[in-house]
């Protein structure tokens, strides 16, 4: 764990002022705006159909939303809004090739979520 939790457990001398603002040098991405981004891409895997999708697209290394739907037996709307909220998260990537979308895995947005998950868990 960092330190900064732990320096404020040792005792102050009495002439000594107690540190302040250890929040702002140690941990600066720990603001309203940033957690509540980091919040959005955790909610967005955390979904049993979406991380079906991260698998499906995963095992076939690319995929259009037709095969999506077609194969995990949904609305193309459906698909199309999981598909979405993957893509905003930055977790999937949209690429075009002539009149076909394709949507391939952003690997090393998925390997920064999977270390952050294992620090977590530690």
């Amino acid at each position: 764990m960092s330190s900064f939790l732990h320096e404020g457990d040792q005792p102050q001398s009495s002439n000594t002022a107690p540190k302040t603002d250890l929040l702002k040098t140690h941990a600066p991405s720990l603001d309203l705006l940033s957690i509540k981004k980091a919040s959005l891409t955790f909610r967005a895997i955390n979904h049993p159909l979406r991380q079906e999708m991260i698998r499906m697209i995963d095992s076939k290394g690319h995929t259009t939303v037709t095969e999506l739907f077609v194969e995990m037996r949904l609305e193309q709307s459906v698909a199309s809004q999981h598909l979405a909220i993957l893509r905003r998260a930055g977790l999937v990537k949209k690429i075009r090739d002539g009149k076909f979308m394709y949507y391939k895995l952003n690997l090393e947005r998925l390997e920064l979520l999977n270390k952050m998950v294992t620090d977590l868990l530690k």
